[in-house]
């Protein structure tokens, strides 16, 4: 009992000794650190096991590894953890032994914190793909032992502390892909060890990183995607001997590629796209025989490609885009059978493509479009490209016909042909491409029909064959292409129907088929995938309603139908798409209610509804169309007023109410539409005046408000719209004078038509500023005075019409003036001029001379008028009686003779005579009407027929040339064989003795 109770206090003491060792002390610290820091972190659920329930060593914890016997923690390594936090609360000091600090791929955020220099003896430190946010820590430089440091696909910034670049045993440096900025380079040193530098996707600017040069062993360097600018350094080629990739591309620098490129011999990654290079490629560049990518695209280079690169037998991938390249492809690039990529697009290439390329049995993807290439497509590329997946030359010139050896390359995805000059048909054989996922053969000259074969690709997703000339129906197996979501045959002569099939493709989100000849009606099922986006069928003859279900799943938002023969209501559906972008319908019979058809569309930018049968008012809601900036509701059956509200449509550049119901005044809340251009709002029944707001739409360049019953005085305001080309408010009832403010519109260029109103008072000499006006209207008015002269200065204008006012005096000078018709002076009493049909001026201007000598002509006239006025009635007498008695005798010799000038229908059922004798040879008493140059007579003739006979007193007959009256004659000879529900028929016309006679039919009332 002794024995034992001796050895139990040492055992005691043992374990004592044991628990307070060193290593335990260190174990519980380090456990405590990495606790703390668990928990500041949000649910760090992948932490599950750091708990001291479950070991109390942290070394079995995860992420956790320990050295020195699993005593001290040496790495933590928890990349992919989903972390989020930040690191304030982790004790760096606690971790004195840490090796390895790995905490990448997390959502780790705040700044890097400086402490983490305590970790001395720290060889690598991986902070990347994070969140991690201000400026770099210059305490990382006395972490002197590291030998790894990467910092990429943060949001670090500020400029590069040059402490770093005294990390002397540095070996890999990547800190691409956050905001670092240019610092002072002239503290940075060599780093002697550096083999690996990224400083991609910052903000470095300047010339290139003079420290670089001195960092002699780097075999990685990638300084892409920065503001770089100034040469590329000659001495890289020099100093970098151990360069194995170099990549500057997408960045700014100038001048030539350096030709000491060519002495890097391990180069093997060579990408200098994007930037501004001259110079052409250097012919050096094929000296580099390991060279494997070799990148120079947009740049401006210039000149050809040097056929030395035919010698870089190991190259795989060639992108020489936008690089302003000229001449031809050298057959030489055959000579490199290990590429498998080539871009040469947008360049000035010309000739045709190298047969040599066939050797190119790798060649994956073959892109050379938007060049002048010429020629035909070889056909033995796609039997020697077996691994060919895409196959790009869209926008050349080439020619001939698509290969049927085309259906050779079964591994194509991709197959652009489109813009160039192909002909023939399409080949049965592209069915073999099964793997093909886009095809683009448009604008092309292709002929023939689709091929049912198409139906095998049942892969593709994309097909576009518009712009061609082929013919034939679309085949119906194009319902077997389940992945199409693209459809384009627009342009092209297909006939029939649309197939029903092509209503069940599932994933069918684009189908556009307009300006073909298709006809019949959409298949009813078209729509029911709840994917269809864009519906292009204009320009066809398709008939029938449009799918009840065409906007199912309200995805729609481009749909354009016009020009077809489409009828019924719109789908119902169409008032919930709220997508809709841009939508015509226009010249079709749809009918309906305008309000149940749409709702609020805030996207909608385009709606043309003209030339339907569309019912209902416009509803103030399309005010909630915000984005609308044109709107065209021509030729419906649209009544109501205009709503005030859309004056809030403040998008809106073109709005056309044309040709509807409309009633009420135009809103002057319509001023409020700042850039609206055009506004039409024509032959309707609006009234009122015109509102003065509309003088405040500054860029409206066309204004037609013609054919409605608009009151009062033409605004004067409307002269404060300096852009407007045409101004049309003619058939109104517009009173008042025109405005002289009209000739300060010195952009007026179409048309100024004021015509069929009740204007009076004189013209403005002030509209001799409409200088570009081409066509001036203003007939059918009262205006009065004379046509100013000035108005000759108008030299733009091609067509004037004055007809059917009170204007007096000589017309104006001016080709214009001058080369109008009769038609555009007629119904004025005192106009004169050089133009047929109008009185010479000369007789006018010696009686304004005359008035002059008034009261001497007075004075002479009074003392004998007693002795001439028996003398001058006797005479007047005895000249009626012979004037009565020479009619009399005339109108008798016209009942037995053929007139001087006679045209009678063919068909005539009565005669002259029977008019004569019909109307009392023109008795006064069956006259019905007297205008300014003469009269009608009603008259019952025996046949039963009631016409009105229209009698007019040629003044001055002697002056009809014979030209004028052939010309005259020939005219009344068509009219008496038309026929037409809008024109009353003319039986015949006759020329006799000073008068003609017109026969119409006469219609009562």
């Amino acid at each position: 009992m002794k024995l034992i109770h001796v050895r139990t206090p040492l055992l005691t003491l043992f374990f004592l000794l044991f628990s307070f060792s060193p290593s335990n002390t260190a174990a519980e610290t380090e456990a405590q650190a990495l606790l703390a820091w668990k928990s500041s972190l949000l649910q760090p659920d992948s932490l599950a096991s750091w708990s001291l329930l479950n070991s109390t060593n942290p070394c079995e914890w995860f992420g956790v590894r320990c050295g020195s016997g699993g005593r001290v923690v040496v790495q933590l390594s928890l990349p992919h953890s989903n972390l989020v936090g930040t690191l304030d609360n982790l004790d760096f000091s606690a971790l004195p032994n840490l090796t390895t600090l790995d905490l990448s791929y997390n959502n780790l955020a705040g700044a890097v914190p400086p402490n983490v220099s305590a970790l001395s003896k720290l060889t690598s430190l991986d902070l990347s793909s994070n969140n991690f946010s201000g400026s770099i820590p210059p305490e990382i430089g006395h972490l002197s032992e590291l030998l790894e440091l990467r910092l990429f696909n943060n949001s670090l910034g500020g400029e590069i502390p040059y402490q770093l670049t005294g990390l002397q045993k540095v070996q890999l440096l990547d800190l691409g892909f956050n905001f670092l900025e240019t610092p002072d380079y002239s503290n940075f040193t060599g780093m002697p060890s550096l083999t690996y530098l990224d400083l991609s996707l910052n903000s470095l600017t300047e010339e290139f990183p003079p420290f670089i040069l001195n960092c002699t062993k780097l075999t990685y360097l990638d300084l892409s995607e920065n503001g770089l600018t100034g040469p590329i350094p000659e001495s890289l080629g020099i100093n970098l001997v151990s360069l194995e990739y170099l990549n500057l591309s997408f960045n700014s620098l100038e001048g030539v590629i350096p030709a000491s490129l060519a002495k890097l011999p391990r180069l093997r990654d060579l990408r200098l796209g994007v930037n501004n290079l001259v110079g052409g490629v250097p012919a050096t560049l094929g000296s580099i025989s390991s060279l494997r990518v070799l990148e120079l695209y947009n740049n401006s280079l210039g000149g050809p490609i040097p056929p030395s690169l035919g010698q870089l037998q190991k190259l795989e991938r060639l992108d020489i885009k936008f690089a302003g390249l000229n001449s031809t492809i050298p057959p030489e690039l055959g000579n490199c059978t290990n590429l498998n990529y080539i871009e040469l697009s947008t360049n000035r290439f010309e000739g045709e493509l190298p047969g040599s390329f066939v050797k190119l049995t790798k060649m994956r993807e073959f892109g050379i479009s938007s060049n002048s290439l010429s020629g035909e497509i070889p056909t033995g590329f796609f039997g020697s490209w077996p691994q060919l997946i895409s196959f790009q030359v869209q926008n050349n010139s080439i020619t001939g016909r698509i290969p049927s050896e085309i259906g050779l390359a079964t591994s194509l995805t991709h197959l652009f042909l489109y813009t160039n000059n192909l002909s023939g048909p399409i080949p049965v054989e592209i069915g073999n491409l099964v793997n093909l996922t886009q095809l683009d053969l448009s604008e092309n000259s292709l002929t023939g029909t689709i091929p049912s074969t198409i139906g095998s690709l049942t892969n593709l997703s994309v097909l576009n064959l518009f712009y061609n000339n082929l013919t034939g129906s679309i085949p119906k197996e194009i319902g077997n292409m389940t992945t199409l979501a693209i459809i384009d045959l627009n342009t092209n002569n297909l006939e029939g129907e649309l197939p029903g099939t092509i209503a069940e493709l599932p994933n069918l989100a684009f189908l556009s088929v307009f300006t073909n000849n298709l006809a019949g009606s959409i298949p009813q099922d078209l729509g029911q995938n709840g994917l269809l986006e864009t519906v292009r069928f204009s320009n066809n003859s398709f008939s029938g309603e449009l799918p009840r279900g065409l906007c199912t799943g309200f995805a729609l938002q481009n749909l354009q139908v016009n020009s077809n023969n489409f009828s019924g209501s719109l789908p119902s559906c169409l008032r919930n798409c709220s997508r809709l972008h841009r939508v015509r319908l226009d010249s079709n019979h749809f009918g309906g209610n305008l309000e149940e058809a749409f709702g609020v569309h805030p996207d909608l930018v385009y709606l043309d509804l003209t030339g339907n049968q569309l019912t209902g008012t416009l509803s103030p809601d399309w005010a909630k169309c915000k984005s609308l900036t044109y709107l065209h509701v021509d030729g419906n059956s649209i009544s109501g007023g205009i709503p005030a509200a859309l004056g809030n449509m403040t998008d809106l550049h073109d709005l056309s109410l044309a040709s509807n119901c409309l009633a009420g005044g135009i809103p002057p809340e319509i001023g409020k539409l700042e850039f609206l251009f055009k506004l039409n709002l024509s032959s309707n029944m609006l009234t009122g005046s015109i509102p003065s707001e509309l003088g405040e739409l500054d860029p409206l360049t066309h204004l037609d408000l013609s054919g409605n019953e608009l009151t009062g005085r033409v605004t004067a305001e409307l002269a404060n719209l300096n852009g407007l080309l045409l101004l049309d408010l003619s058939k109104n009832k517009l009173t008042g004078e025109i405005p002289d403010q009209l000739g300060n519109l010195n952009s007026l260029q179409i048309l100024l038509d004021l015509s069929s109103n009740s204007l009076s008072g004189t013209i403005p000499p002030n509209l001799e500023k409409l200088t570009r006006l081409q066509k001036l209207n203003i007939s059918h008015n009262n205006l009065s005075g004379e046509i100013p002269g000035s108005l000759s200065e108008m030299f733009s204008l091609e067509s004037v019409d004055f007809s059917y006012n009170n204007l007096t005096g000589p017309i104006p000078e001016g080709g214009a003036f001058r080369n109008a018709s009769f038609e555009a002076y007629v119904g004025n009493m005192g106009l004169c001029g050089d133009v047929r049909g109008l009185l010479s001026c000369l007789s006018t201007s010696g009686e304004v001379s005359h008035k002059r000598h008034k009261r001497l002509v007075i004075a002479i006239v009074v003392p004998v008028v007693g002795v001439l006025v028996l003398a001058a009635t006797v005479i007047t007498i005895m000249l009626l009686c012979r004037d009565d008695h020479r009619e009399k005798l005339e109108m008798e010799k016209a009942t037995r003779e053929n007139s001087e000038s006679l045209i009678w229908e063919r068909d005539g059922k009565f005669t002259f005579m029977d008019i004569a004798n019909a109307t009392g040879n023109f008795d006064e008493a069956c006259c019905i009407g007297r205008g300014r140059f003469g009269s009608v007579y009603k008259a019952e003739l025996p046949t039963g027929h009631a016409v009105a006979v229209k009698r007019l007193h040629v003044a001055h007959s002697e002056e009809m040339v014979e030209v004028y009256q052939k010309s005259f004659d020939n005219e009344i000879a068509a009219l008496t064989e038309v026929r037409h529900r809008n024109i009353v028929k003319l039986h015949g016309f006759c020329l006799k003795s000073g008068y003609t006679f017109g026969v119409r039919v006469r219609r009562q009332g």
